[in-house]
């Protein structure tokens, strides 16, 4: 009950930044996806690395 309410409440604070600052939410998500593939590229090293 209470991870459906907290669910509920990320879901709609994304969905109130987003239709608020729609510039400001898709530099987040641009960072995000940035940070996403940076920290995979620094797995690949670390593997390659290994080997």
């Amino acid at each position: 009950m209470v991870k459906k309410a907290v669910v509920l409440f990320v879901v709609g604070f994304a969905l109130y930044y987003l239709f608020s600052t729609p510039d400001d939410a898709a530099t987040a998500v641009r960072r995000a996806f940035d940070a996403a593939i940076s920290a995979f590229g620094q797995v690949g090293v670390f593997v390659s690395g290994l080997a």
